[in-house]
C-alpha cells in the first residue's frame, strides 16, 4: 500500500498548519524548517510555486500519492460540476477519509492503518482498500470482532466532530455515509482553483 511515510512535523511547518492533526513540535515551531528559520529571506513565490504548494497540501492532507491523486483529478474533470468542487469530494468520498470523520481513528493514517488490516466494514462486508470509494447510502461500520479494540474506543470517545453528511450510531458502532459533501461543509483549508489551473497548464 502506498503512503507518505516521511517526516510529519516537517511539512506541516513548511505550510504553515498543522495539516496531520495536533503536533506539539509544530506548535513550538510554526514557522518554516530550514537552517535559518524564521530569519531567511524568502522572495516573492511564482504564480506556478503558489499552485504547487496548494496541491502537495491536499496530497498530504488526505494522504494521497501523485499518481492516485492525478487519477482523482482526471475522474473530477470528466464528472459534470466544478472540477476542483469534485475533487475534493472524491477525496471525502475515500473510507479511510470516512472513517476519520467518524472518529473511528484520530488521523487519516491511522483511519488507512484501521481499514488495510481488515477492521471496518462497509454494508456488512470487510473492506480493506484505503481507497475505495463510497457512495451515498453506505454503511461504514467497526467489525464485529475488532469493537473491542481500546485504540478505536479511546478514538470514539475523544471525538466531538459532527458532519453534516455522515450519520453515526454509537451503540452499533457503525455510521451512514449520507450524501457526498458540499463544498462548504469541507472544512479543509485548501484552494482547490489553484490545482485545478496547475493540472490545466
Amino acid at each position: 500500500m502506498a503512503r507518505y511515510t516521511g517526516p510529519k512535523s516537517k511539512i506541516a511547518r513548511k505550510f504553515g498548519e498543522a495539516i496531520f492533526g495536533d503536533d506539539k513540535s509544530f506548535e513550538k515551531k510554526n514557522y518554516p524548517p530550514g537552517q535559518h528559520g524564521n530569519n531567511r529571506r524568502r522572495g516573492k513565490k511564482s504564480e506556478y510555486a503558489i499552485q504547487l504548494m496548494e496541491k502537495q497540501k491536499a496530497k498530504y492532507t488526505y494522504g494521497i500519492l501523485e499518481k492516485q491523486f492525478r487519477n482523482l483529478f482526471a475522474r473530477a474533470n470528466r464528472s459534470k460540476g466544478v472540477t476542483g468542487e469534485v475533487l475534493l469530494q472524491l477525496c471525502e468520498a475515500r473510507l479511510d477519509n470516512v472513517v476519520y470523520r467518524m472518529g473511528i481513528s484520530t488521523s487519516r493514517r491511522g483511519a488507512r492503518q484501521l481499514v488495510s488490516h481488515r477492521h471496518i466494514t462497509v454494508n456488512g462486508n470487510v473492506v480493506n482498500i484505503p481507497s475505495y470509494s463510497l457512495k451515498p447510502g453506505d454503511v461504514v461500520g467497526v467489525r464485529e470482532k475488532s469493537k473491542s479494540l481500546q485504540t478505536i474506543a479511546d478514538s470514539l470517545s475523544a471525538n466531538s466532530s459532527v458532519y453534516e453528511w455522515i450519520t453515526w450510531n454509537s451503540e452499533k458502532k457503525e455510521g451512514t455515509f449520507v450524501s457526498v459533501p458540499e463544498r462548504l461543509q469541507i472544512p479543509e483549508n485548501i484552494k482547490e482553483q489553484l490545482i485545478v489551473e496547475l493540472y490545466s497548464k
